[in-house]
């Protein structure tokens, strides 16, 4: 009996990788995550990739989200938020902790639970604590899920400025004048660590820089200009984080590079440098994003001081056991040398951020850093590596 009429059954198509855009998040850094979330779902190729964004509320809560990058950019001067483009506020998505299973869950009160299926990555594109710091890492590990960018140690040791510079002195790399003031230490003898930051402001002059230890995109941090403000400074730091650090201004420069991970190792891009911001004290928050402060990419160095700069960031982010990508943060001093601010290992990915311009500039798109940070999680095992 021929078979040429009866109705056939072609082998099943490969499925496309799954990406999950995870954004949002408990930390102050919420509403520009969610700005960059717009940018990263706008970039992914959905030709090559099925998409599932996911958000964070503030308080939390992980939500199913519209698929919708336009509402996801900055308006009159606000950023957006995961509850903006949450597809209900009663649902809720788990993710998998049976590294056999990466089936993502979707349930609401007196509902069953709905499967949206399997997750092959994850493009975590959260700022600060509870998503950059090592946390969101280490259920993406314990899950078996891949996922972009550093590892739990890496993204722990980027996200708190103290152990950064430890250990990047620790690797050689220059650090400038710093002290940090832990919680401990403040509620035992509030007036011995103010007097302690006192004395360092004497030692290395003011103004100084009050930061929170383990923040980012410049928020809670205060330029001192004396001791008047001091007090100020501090109420604001620990208001985002109950470890704060100090840094005696640095006369100089600032110069950042990024570092991606390529098939062959981790690459750095042409530098950028941040000029100091006319209507800003310094190169605060509402300058990064609000007002959009250009940088000067590529940044006017010698051929010297690129391909030094680039060697340090490449350093930095070996030092730290960095994966995926890493902005580099210096200060070029007045005598010459390279000082090593931080580094970011989630760093602003907005489309006007200076990483991606970076990269730019150095021959590589936006839409094809999304994707080669995607093939880079992709390639990489979960687990000790």
């Amino acid at each position: 009996m021929s078979t040429e009429n009866l109705p056939q059954n072609p082998a099943a198509q490969p499925r496309k990788p799954r990406v999950a855009v995870v954004f949002g998040g408990r930390s102050s850094e919420h509403g520009i995550s969610t700005v960059t979330a717009g940018a990263v779902l706008g970039a992914i190729d959905r030709t090559k990739y099925d998409v599932l964004p996911i958000g964070i509320t503030r308080d939390g809560r992980w939500m199913l989200t519209a698929d919708e990058p336009q509402r996801m950019a900055i308006t009159d001067r606000r950023t957006p938020e995961v509850l903006d483009v949450a597809e209900s506020t009663e649902g809720g998505v788990v993710l998998p902790v049976d590294p056999a299973n990466r089936e993502v869950v979707y349930s609401e009160p007196g509902a069953v639970p709905k499967a949206l299926g399997e997750v092959d990555v994850v493009f975590p594109v959260l700022h600060g604590p509870f998503g950059e710091d090592g946390t969101l890492q280490g259920l993406l590990e314990l899950s078996g899920v891949p996922y972009v960018g550093s590892g739990v140690l890496a993204s722990a040791v980027g996200q708190d400025k103290d152990y950064m510079k430890r250990v990047f002195t620790s690797f050689g790399l220059k650090v400038g004048p710093y002290m940090v003031i832990r919680p401990r230490e403040w509620q035992r003898d509030e007036s011995a660590a103010r007097k302690r930051i006192v004395d360092f402001a004497g030692e290395h002059g003011w103004p100084l820089f009050v930061k929170p230890a383990r923040a980012g995109s410049s928020i809670g941090i205060t330029k001192v200009e004396d001791l008047a403000g001091l007090d100020e400074a501090i109420a604001e730091a620990q208001r985002h984080d109950p470890k704060i650090i100090v840094e005696a201004a640095l006369s100089g420069r600032e110069i950042e590079c990024g570092v991606l991970e390529f098939e062959d190792g981790p690459r750095a891009s042409v530098p950028a440098e941040i000029p100091p911001p006319s209507a800003h004290a310094y190169y605060d928050f509402d300058a990064k994003y609000i007002d959009s402060t250009p940088g000067l990419v590529p940044a006017p160095l010698t051929d010297e001081q690129t391909t030094e700069l680039q060697r340090l960031a490449v350093e930095a982010f070996e030092a730290a056991s960095c994966e995926g990508l890493v902005r580099a943060d210096f200060f070029l001093t007045d005598d010459g040398e390279f000082v090593i601010n931080e580094i970011n290992t989630l760093p602003g990915f907005t489309p006007i951020s200076m990483y991606p311009k970076m990269w730019e500039a150095s021959g590589v798109g936006y839409a094809e850093l999304v994707d080669r940070l995607i093939q880079a999680a992709l390639r990489r095992p979960t687990g000790l590596r």
